[in-house]
């Protein structure tokens, strides 16, 4: 074998060792692209997902308006009671005020008179028993007066009492 054909044989296998790192290279490169790509699969599965879950965040926010709506419109209709019922106790203090000035008066007036009415009849009463009860008091006095002075005097316990003197 010449020089020449050892150097070929060397250049040969020297190439087929490059080819064999190549086809490695290739293989650790596809095994990379497929790692790659099932990432990008799985990231579009998850864009999916997070894209599913803005429209149905967006259906909820499209429901929560709906239902502020309502809520404003009952609001509304709360505001308009409501001046409705400030308005009645408004007129309702009006006409307490206007049926006490022209009814309390007068009936403030009666009370009183009624009250003095029956003030005077008790005390006329009261003063009507007194006077019987004293007429008879000295009734009874009189009479108890007149029956000592018509009586004979009668010893009394004080008299047996009291010793006797001079006698």
């Amino acid at each position: 074998m010449s020089g020449g054909a050892m150097a070929g044989l060397i250049a040969s296998g020297a190439f087929a060792v490059l080819v064999l790192f190549g086809c490695y290279a290739l293989y650790k490169l596809g095994k990379i692209f497929d790692e790659t790509a099932a990432r990008v699969r799985q990231t579009g599965i998850t864009i999916d997902e997070g894209t599913a879950r803005v429209r149905q965040a967006g259906a909820t926010v499209d429901e929560v308006n709906v239902a502020l709506a309502h809520v404003n419109k009952e609001l509304d209709r709360i505001d308009a009671i409501t001046e409705n019922v400030q308005t009645i106790s408004t007129n309702v203090s009006s006409m307490t005020s206007l049926f006490a000035a022209t009814v309390g008066g007068p009936i403030v007036r009666v009370a009183a008179f009624s009250y003095g009415v029956r003030q005077a009849a008790s005390k006329r009463a009261r003063s009507e028993v007194d006077s019987r009860v004293a007429s008879e008091i000295k009734a009874e006095k009189k009479a108890a007066r007149s029956a000592r002075r018509s009586a004979p005097a009668q010893p009394s316990a004080a008299d047996f009492d009291e010793p006797v003197r001079g006698r």
